[in-house]
Formats: structure tokens, sequence, C-alpha cells
């Protein structure tokens, strides 16, 4: 009788960080590589949501066998290839004006100018690139992956989050989801105006726990949890308060994540067996952080996808992928491998919650060097 070695299943969840995804980029294509893994549900947010969509699309053509696996990697060499050569977006490009604020400061931009004055019309070159490079159609429909999507964008009027699911996606859904307020019009959907998910949900990993069937999710943290020196520069004070905005709202799953699975760990009569909280207390998180890779990048990189950055972003996290593989694979469907509330938490939150205080120390290889090429 044939043996079949029994697939690990696995969902995904894609923090939003700007040109910074690329290190993101890199951890799916090393994923996509390994043909024992089986991607369930993909939450995503900005950046997140645009490689949330590239590999679902081509999954959406060729399901989760090599076919869909190669143009999965594909379509998301075709859209980082296209951010890299669009560079500073066009409209920029095309205002002497605008175009001299980024060599001093991108994100100063939104404090002098709204976007409904520097660009009445609502131009927006993104929307090519997506419309290029990805399939909404065929991915609207797709049915033989088992992909489901979780795209997170942020009601304007409201503050909170929507969820952009498989079935609804759009091209909409996806500038919603990256839509930074500072440089481009709110996206309309349905009469309700959106702006970035960052704000709200970045990306929603209590919904993807819930909900999935998939009981293991991978994080990909792509902004750093701590600055070690206080920003000086009106620039860097800048980036820090955008760094801490968009970490917020993954913080707050945290908590509640971390409750959940000390509530679950007392057992007793008490303990929820069902339900919402019981899922999402026993449900297995697992990190590849890319906070060594992007805590020392300009401020303003962000913003700009220069060829370089990109590519040593992507090498670094086919490599961090590739390392987190080779130590933790074989616990998917088994056991949590990351400590949340030691990664995530504050000191005293963790006392409130009863864990253990101490910082961290970093796994034996966290420091060794990366290896050379792209071929792992």
């Amino acid at each position: 009788m044939p043996f079949f070695k029994r697939k690990r299943r696995l969902n995904l969840a894609l923090q939003g960080g700007g040109a910074h995804g690329a290190f993101t980029w890199g951890v799916l294509d090393r994923l996509l590589h390994d043909e024992e893994l089986e991607l369930g549900w993909v939450s995503g947010t900005s950046a997140g949501a645009v490689n949330a969509v590239a590999m679902a699309s081509g999954l959406a053509i060729g399901g989760q066998g090599a076919a869909g696996r190669k143009e999965a990697r594909e379509t998301l060499r075709r859209v980082w290839e296209a951010v890299e050569a669009a560079g500073v977006s066009d409209l920029v490009r095309m205002n002497p004006f605008l175009w001299g604020l980024t060599k001093t400061s991108f994100s100063s931009m939104g404090g002098m100018l709204s976007p409904y004055d520097f660009n009445p019309m609502g131009f927006d070159p993104f929307r090519k690139l997506l419309e290029a490079n990805i399939d909404f159609t065929k991915l609207r429909a797709d049915t033989g992956s088992g992909v489901e999507l979780l795209i997170a964008a942020t009601d304007v009027g409201t503050g909170r989050a929507r969820l952009f699911r498989r079935k609804e996606m759009s091209v909409e859904a996806v500038l919603a989801s990256a839509c930074l307020p500072q440089i481009h019009h709110a996206v309309e959907i349905e009469g309700r105006a959106y702006w970035d998910g960052g704000f709200s949900a970045n990306p929603d990993v209590v919904t993807l726990a819930v909900e999935s069937p998939v009981e293991d999710t991978l994080i990909v943290q792509l902004n750093a949890l701590d600055r070690p020196t206080s920003p000086r520069t009106a620039r860097d004070i800048a980036a820090q308060v955008n760094n801490i905005t968009f970490n917020q709202p993954l913080l707050r799953d945290i908590d509640m994540i971390v409750a959940a699975q000390q509530e679950i760990g007392r057992g007793g009569w008490f303990s929820p067996r069902t339900g919402r909280l019981a899922r999402l207390g026993r449900h297995r998180f697992h990190v590849v952080d890319a906070g060594r890779h992007t805590a020392s990048l300009g401020a303003d990189s962000k913003a700009t996808p220069e060829r370089n950055m990109l590519a040593q972003l992507f090498r670094a996290g086919r490599t961090e992928a590739h390392r987190w593989l080779e130590r933790n694979g074989a616990h998917i469907g088994h056991r949590q491998t990351a400590d949340l509330a030691q990664r995530y938490l504050a000191r005293n939150d963790r006392a409130r919650l009863g864990q253990p205080t101490a910082e961290p120390q970093p796994t034996p290889d966290d420091d060794a060097p990366l290896p050379a090429g792209n071929n792992i």
C-alpha cells in the first residue's frame, strides 16, 4: 500500500509596509517552493494585500499544484518588477513641486497639501499596474485553490475595518487597502469611502484564526516593534509616528489572542470548548520577522522602491522563510512556534496576563549572515 505524506496546511497574515513588502514577496516565493505546504486563508493589508492578491491570482489559474505555484511566483515577480520600474509615482514625477518634496521628505507632503488639491482628478498609476498584472475575474471565480482572502481597508467614516473576501475582490478593494490619505483620494466602494487598512487591521489575525478551517497561521511581520533610539528629526519623528500607528491594530489582536490562549490553558469546567474564544485560543501562530532587515532603512524607504533595496529585501525574506521552515516546518499542525506574549506585548501587559516578563532571547542563528544569491 503506497504511503502518502500528509501535507502541512498554513494560513498567512501579511502586514503592510510599502516597498518593504518586497520582504514578504521573498517569503512567499520560498513558501511556494515547498511542495509539501498547502496554503489556506490569507489576510493582508496594504502591501500585504498586494502580495496576497498577486499570489492568489496565480494560484487561481493553476491551483495548489506545481503549475499554480509557478504562476503565483511569476505573478508576484511581475508585480514587484512593475513597482520597481514605476519607482516614485508618475503623478509625482509630472509635478515639479511634488518631485521636489520627495527629495526632502515624501511623508511631509500630506501635511502641506491635500491630494484633492494637487491631484484633483484622483489619478492613481497603481491602478494600471494592478490591472495589468492581476486577473481579478479569475480570482473571484476561483474554486480550486482553496485560498480565501481577507483584505483589510479602513472605513473613513467609522474607522472600522472592512474585510473584502475573494468573491468580492476587485482592483478598488486593493487600492482601498493601500490608500494613504496624505497621497491618494479615498477609494469609494458601494457608497463608502476607504483609507489604508493599516489604520484598523494590519492585518486582521483574529478573524483569520476564528473562521479559517486551517489551524496554523504564519504572520509576516514587516514593521520593527522597537526603536532603540528616540527620533529627533522631523522626518524620523513622522516615520516613528507612522510605525506606531500601523503596529497598533496587530498589537491589539495579539493581546486578545494571548488572553484567549491563557483562558484555554487554564482548563477546568469553565474553560470554553467551542465557539470563537475556543477557536482563537487553540489556534497555532508562527512568525517570520523582517525587523532586523527593515529597522535600519531610511524613513522614506517605504515610499521609494529602489531596485537594490527591493532585491535585498526579497533575498532576506526568502532566506528568513527558509530558516523558519528548516527550524519549524515540522511543527505545523502540531504546536505553536511563536511566543506571542514575549514578542509583541510590553512587560506590563505580560504581567497583567500572568506571562513571564523577561525579555526574549534571540535564537542561535538570528544573527547569522545571509547567504548570497537568490537560490536556496
